[in-house]
């Protein structure tokens, strides 16, 4: 059944823009909203689930703080007991110059002041008098607020929304502690480094000391790589970890969700995973031209192909192409999205992708720049059929001859061999797996994340692509090249 024509855009101003594909960071979007869009992963069941230590582990961009936030407006709507954590809460925590096990115990009796604190606030049960009691119960947290609250509910006529939350609240002594945004400012130095791991082995012991504290914390996948090959106590926190990870499939139809729900329709999440993404299309028809017309593989292509070659499986790629195109749109006075308007907007999206990469994954190789725009083709291999594509040997060849320019060297100070700046580059999504299939099929991989802690490049038949997202950057002076060598 295709889409009634009469549901268009009547015109692409900032706030239906907006309201049509959502903010790129969830913090900044309206919580009805952002509750009404967002399309459930695998991943947000493993992590919303009540287990003692969740650690949500991600690439920058791939939705972990709209996860939480969505996570803790059921609690908040199913009267669960809980507290956000963030940066500003924990200045100065975690930052001194003491021992390992002094830092942990430092993150321990301030982590459980500020929860207390939280817990008590939310319910209108802070005072000076009783948070003072809190040292007297040895950072038992549980049932000190248990405690408190039957102290509370003798003394005290309550709100029903409170009376009802602490009720709940004492029936199960359940609280979920979510703890998000610790990359920021995050620089890679020794005691960064340092400070996360002291608090994620502070958060294990108070989860095993108080049941029924369930920390969920959310850490960039950099940052997690950092702290866990320099801190050989993490390994006890692995089993807690949770890669969040989408496919393009989800990807295509949580966009799709963003639009249905736009125009007021609700959407069968579970039949539009099972969907091919061809019989998905016409979803976008009332936004996007269906067809790309552009230049040699990419013409007359599926606009949904394009737009998804174009993302490196990040729920913000894709956003930010559709805003991207939708103001172009917007400045040629039409209310859909067409080819052209796609165009317009490649290469500022090309720029901002290398530029999050290198923000991203410098605390990892200061010199990440020289590396990833010196992967720029050369002239000999812009007349090759396929200039963006590596076999192994080519590959090293091509790293080689980057390194005549200057040696890098790790955050640590060791210097990178070819094949770990050619691990490194896969690990970030600057380069993708390739292998032809018989059939005219491409099979494309990205770094998995059980090999995500490997320094080992290892050959297993297939050649290296670097990711179209960056091509309209390397390459800017010319787009026939990047249509004429990128299979779709």
């Amino acid at each position: 059944m295709p889409v009634d024509s009469r549901n268009k855009i009547q015109e692409f101003d900032e706030l239906t823009i907006s309201k049509l594909f959502g903010h790129e960071a969830a913090e900044d979007e309206d919580p009805s909203r952002l509750i009404e869009y967002y399309f459930k992963s695998d991943s947000y069941e493993q992590v919303t689930t009540k287990l003692p230590l969740r650690i949500l582990v991600g690439h920058k961009g791939i939705g972990k703080s709209a996860l939480f936030k969505v996570a803790m407006q059921e609690d908040k709507n199913n009267n669960q007991m809980m507290a956000l954590i963030k940066p500003d809460d924990i200045i100065g925590l975690g930052s001194s110059s003491k021992e390992f096990l002094q830092i942990i115990r430092e993150w321990k009796d301030g982590l459980s002041e500020i929860i207390s604190k939280k817990i008590l606030q939310s319910t209108g049960s802070l005072t000076d008098g009783n948070i003072g009691k809190l040292r007297s119960y040895g950072g038992a947290v549980v049932d000190f607020l248990s405690d408190t609250f039957r102290d509370k509910l003798k003394d005290y006529d309550l709100m029903p929304s409170k009376q009802i939350l602490i009720d709940n609240y004492l029936k199960d002594k359940s609280i979920n502690i979510y703890i998000d945004d610790l990359d920021r400012g995050w620089q890679g130095r020794k005691e960064d480094i340092f400070r996360i791991s002291a608090l994620l082995n502070a958060v294990r012991d108070m989860a095993s000391e108080n049941p029924g504290l369930n920390f969920k914390i959310s850490l960039r996948a950099d940052v997690y790589y950092l702290v866990r090959t320099s801190d050989e106590s993490t390994d006890k926190i692995e089993g807690s970890v949770i890669w969040q990870t989408w496919t393009n499939q989800e990807i295509l139809v949580m966009l799709i969700k963003r639009i249905e729900t736009f125009f007021g329709r609700q959407v069968n999440e579970t039949l539009l995973k099972k969907t091919p993404q061809d019989k998905l299309s016409w979803y976008l028809n009332p936004i996007f031209h269906p067809f790309f017309r552009g230049e040699g593989h990419w013409k007359n292509a599926p606009t949904y192909k394009v737009m998804m070659s174009l993302i490196r499986k990040r729920p913000r790629d894709i956003i930010k192409i559709c805003t991207l195109s939708a103001r172009a749109a917007k400045k040629d006075h039409k209310n859909r999205i067409d080819t052209y308007h796609l165009e317009n907007v490649f290469q500022e999206y090309s720029q901002g992708r290398l530029q999050d990469t290198i923000n991203e994954y410098r605390s990892e190789m200061n010199d990440i720049e020289r590396l990833l725009l010196n992967m720029k083709p050369n002239k000999k291999e812009k007349q090759t059929k396929l200039g963006y594509l590596y076999n192994t040997n080519d590959l090293m060849k091509k790293i080689d001859n980057i390194q005549e320019t200057g040696k890098f060297h790790f955050a640590n100070g060791r210097l990178a061999t070819n094949k770990e700046l050619a691990a490194f580059m896969y690990k970030i999504n600057f380069l993708t797996a390739r292998r032809d299939i018989e059939g005219g099929i491409i099979d494309r991989k990205y770094f998995e994340e059980n090999r995500y802690l490997s320094n080992e490049f290892t050959e297993f038949g297939y050649k290296w692509e670097v990711h179209p997202a960056y091509r309209w950057v390397l390459q800017p002076d010319s787009k026939w090249d990047i249509y004429r060598n990128y299979i779709l």
